[in-house]
């Protein structure tokens, strides 16, 4: 067994806290990792987890061993780069994160271009409406809406993506059309909210004459699934606030409508983020410069009046 395999699986066990979690990760079984891992810990002499039943810890030398790890592991991968700079056919796998609703809409369809113009780079897309841990996970880019929590990424920004609120027809004809969000708080209507860990309460932060004002609003229906909101305000459940391109074709369509047009949201910042080393292999970068012009151009075309 290759002694840089059992290094790179003891630093994803680390960070994952998990010989499981890491195994499907590196996509090897558990009986692999525990052998990787037992391999490092004969080849040092000593141990690096205290193990038992239910939990795996570091021990004081598997803590220090990871920080000499992880320099040994962006060496190669930057001398790797290097070398795959020099090339025309970049190679690798690429592991990238994105919200349910830019993924489906703005990243998946570009996909297959990208890895027919680079067939030697495999793409690993996940996608989710919660907040990535991009180290934990692995991850060499994320696409984000709003701004991030780790203040240690780096930031390519995409667009500031327009929002707004909207309802079904039926809704509005039932329960009334809102014209701002004083409307949306007096006459208590649902609003259909984003729920993820570690959500504070809902709060809408809306354009008003006074400046940007957050109203917290109420629903009785939640999800942490961006399209799920989507699909219930078409059922006519509440109002949900969503980025325009995602609802663009329902508001073509008359299935949706704008509702507090007199408040709208406040724009979000849609950006890439990057560690500083993941920055520079040449697969980031090339990915990133692909799908940044084609996301801009679709976020402009969605926002454009027809």
């Amino acid at each position: 067994m290759s002694y840089l395999e059992n290094i790179r699986t003891f630093v994803r066990v680390y960070e994952l806290g998990s010989m499981s979690a890491a195994g499907r990760d590196l996509r090897i079984s558990p009986a692999v990792t525990s052998a990787r891992i037992s391999q490092l810990e004969d080849h040092l002499s000593v141990r690096l987890f205290q193990r038992t039943t239910r939990s795996l810890t570091p021990t004081a030398q598997g803590k220090a061993f990871y920080g000499g790890a992880c320099s040994v592991l962006d060496a190669v991968d930057y001398a790797e780069a290097q070398v795959t700079e020099l090339t025309e056919n970049p190679k690798g796998q690429l592991h990238v994160a994105a919200p349910l609703g830019v993924g489906r809409r703005l990243i998946a369809p570009h996909v297959p271009a990208f890895t027919t113009a680079y067939p030697l780079i495999d793409v690993r897309l996940r996608m989710t409406d919660r907040n990535v841990d991009m180290t934990a996970e692995g991850l060499d880019l994320a696409f984000h809406l709003g701004q991030p929590a780790d203040s240690n990424l780096r930031i390519r920004k995409i667009a500031d993506v327009a929002r707004v609120l909207v309802a079904a027809p039926a809704y509005v004809a039932a329960r009334g059309h809102p014209a701002d969000g004083a409307a949306l708080l007096r006459d208590k209507h649902d609003c259909l909210n984003l729920r993820f860990p570690g959500a504070a309460e809902f709060q809408w932060l809306l354009q008003t004459a006074e400046g940007p004002q957050r109203f917290r609003v109420a629903g009785r229906l939640e999800s942490d699934d961006g399209d799920v909101l989507t699909d219930w305000a078409l059922c006519g459940q509440g109002v949900a606030m969503k980025p325009r391109f995602e609802v663009a074709e329902h508001l073509a369509s008359g299935s949706l409508i704008a509702v507090a047009e007199a408040t709208p949201p406040m724009p979000i910042q849609m950006a890439c983020l990057y560690t500083h080393r993941r920055h520079q292999d040449p697969k980031t970068r090339l990915f990133m410069e692909f799908m940044v012009e084609r996301i801009a151009k679709a976020i402009r075309a969605a926002e454009t009046p027809s």
